[in-house]
């Protein structure tokens, strides 16, 4: 029996669960313990600002788990240390024995060293508040009902996604970024200023170029901002807008925000704390090989947003997903080559990584949906970004950055913002019409789409992410991607009998519409039983429209058939 622990029960380490389950089939030589420090079933990290901004409910955002008898899941259980030595993870209730660790610790919020912030023995004052669990969004929910101004710090994703989701909760709100524009890792200033005016028609004021001199605290609650930022810029307060400012000698203005609501989007920090202490190679995050290994350990991995690989974190749980599932394939292939004498994996089974694909087992009829898209999925190798800085960059598709608000439409991927290396290699041609509110950039380099930003133009936006994450052939001219569809790409179909079965409905998951007609033809009835089986819907959640089109389609169309009392059982995580 080879032991399993994985470390976290977040959406990377719950997905890598029913993963290797999946692709161990019913072998039953396999024991995985999923160690969760929080006491909630796996819920939708990236969904949590709409839970902020009222359009996700906790029932909504509740991500299916696995019912395999192999998999046990110890919730409320955190991890205090990994014992290398004896290979067992300590925890405050006992120890837990492993053959292989698999660290999905994730990451923490980044608190900034700014006064009235930190040095507090409570923590952070009351009203101040970061998102990264469900409890946090609940807390921000509860104090945005009395909340009159909100301070929004840091204007990237989540940034903007907050921000949105509190002006539509009725709160005036302050979006405050260091850059010179918003969401400045993915679009340049031209594109950040066409969102800057989107948010302002949202009732969302954006200081760009500002900094966070003090968060001004009061009886233990929080009372206001203070900013600092460059005299004689775009923003100026005589028009119009909260806060006071006053003059300084050296180039900058301060300004006074109200503020009784606070809430720090200003990135992450990999929880490695585990493996640091273990002795396992530590950068920003735990340092891995391309099989996901820490290079001191083979018995020891990591994925997710704890884990630094070669080509680097992209902080979007699609690279985590696409890691679950490349580890998961790979330890299935390991656990099928042999065990040593104690029917356990011998060391040298673990040395290196064997680049096979997983190999299917026999099966008894029709595999589940759930096993057939698990061993199905193959990851693209790594591709040379042309950057020295950065080498390889993570597999196409896992970097499409996709805005989750109220009232913008931004989708983001591959070669874009500022930040860019030159490449004379690639085309770019760009289209922006600010007083429409878009903005449309695309980069083609050798027949295929390796970039593109996207404001204010959905339509646009599914479409391209569609030809870059299939790796579509696209014009040498990047010109013409603006003047007419995309040549093989899903074109909008008047019915759904008329959409090709390839047409990627999911693309966080990579489920086609083939996917969703295959599912309901082993049992599945509704949208619920669609999401436990492929996944579709419990990524960025912008399918579930079609999802749920999908489904009313099928029912219509394909009259439902009589199953038997224990059909619905193939349809899952755990079939």
């Amino acid at each position: 029996m080879t032991r399993v622990v994985v470390v976290g029960h977040g959406m990377v380490g719950s997905r890598f669960a029913g993963d290797l389950a999946a692709r161990c089939g019913g072998s039953a030589d396999v024991e995985v313990t999923v160690l969760g420090a929080e006491e909630h079933e796996p819920y939708n990290r990236v969904l949590l600002s709409e839970v902020v901004a009222g359009r996700a409910d906790v029932a909504t955002i509740a991500l299916p788990a696995t019912d395999d008898p192999r998999v046990t899941v110890r919730r409320g259980t955190e991890a205090l240390a990994v014992d290398r030595a004896a290979r067992r993870v300590v925890t405050g209730e006992g120890t837990y024995p492993y053959d292989v660790v698999v660290l999905a610790t994730g990451a923490a919020a980044r608190v900034p060293e700014v006064p009235g912030l930190t040095g507090l023995p409570g923590g952070l004052p009351r009203g101040a508040h970061v998102l990264r669990t469900l409890d946090d969004a609940r807390a921000i929910v509860a104090r945005s009902l009395d909340a009159r101004h909100a301070v929004v710090v840091g204007a990237g994703v989540l940034g903007l996604e907050v921000a949105c989701g509190l002006a539509r909760r009725g709160v005036a709100v302050s979006l405050v970024h260091g850059g010179a524009s918003v969401m400045d890792r993915q679009l340049d200033r031209a594109a950040g200023g066409v969102v800057a005016r989107g948010l302002a028609g949202l009732g969302v004021r954006a200081w760009t170029s500002a900094r966070t001199e003090r968060v001004v605290v009061a009886g233990g609650s929080v009372r206001g901002v203070t900013l600092r930022v460059p005299d004689g810029g775009p923003h100026d307060p005589a028009a119009g807008g909260p806060g006071a400012a006053r003059g300084a000698p050296d180039g900058v203005r301060r300004v006074d925000l109200d503020a009784d609501l606070v809430v720090l989007a200003c990135g992450t920090v990999p929880e490695a704390g585990l493996a640091r202490a273990a002795g396992l190679t530590v950068d920003r995050g735990v340092v891995v090989g391309p099989d996901l290994a820490s290079p001191d350990d083979a018995r020891v991995f990591a994925i997710g947003d704890c884990a630094q690989p070669p080509e680097g974190g992209t902080g979007l749980i699609a690279q985590g997903w696409d890691q679950a599932r490349r580890l998961a394939q790979h330890l299935a292939e390991r656990l099928a080559a042999g065990a040593d004498g104690a029917g356990r994996p011998g060391a040298a089974q673990w040395a290196a990584p064997d680049r096979r694909r997983a190999r299917r087992g026999p099966a008894a009829g029709r595999p589940s949906v759930a096993l057939r898209l698990a061993t199905d999925v193959v990851a693209r190798p790594l591709e040379p970004t042309g950057d020295p800085r950065v080498g390889t960059r993570a597999t196409a598709g896992t970097d499409v950055v996709r805005v989750k608000a109220a009232g913008l439409e931004i989708v983001t991927m591959g070669v874009c913002g500022e930040r860019r290396a030159p490449d004379a290699a690639h085309r770019s041609v760009t289209l922006s019409d600010p007083a429409a509110g878009r903005h449309v950039e695309v980069v083609v380099a050798d027949g295929l789409l390796v970039g593109a930003t996207c404001v204010g133009a959905p339509e646009v936006g599914a479409d391209l992410a569609a030809a870059y994450t299939r790796r579509v052939p696209v014009p040498a001219d990047p010109a013409h991607l603006l003047l007419r569809p995309v040549a093989q790409a899903p074109a909008p179909a008047s019915s759904p009998t008329l959409m090709p079965d390839r047409t990627t409905v999911c693309t966080c998951n990579g489920v086609t519409k083939g996917d969703v007609v295959g599912c309901w033809h082993d049992g599945a009835r509704s949208v619920d039983d669609v999401a436990r089986a492929t996944r579709a819907t419990t990524g960025c959640g912008g399918c579930k429209d079609v999802v749920c089109g999908l489904v009313d389609w099928l029912a219509q169309t394909d009259p439902e058939q009589p199953q038997a009392d224990g059909a619905r059982a193939s349809v899952g995580l755990g079939a």
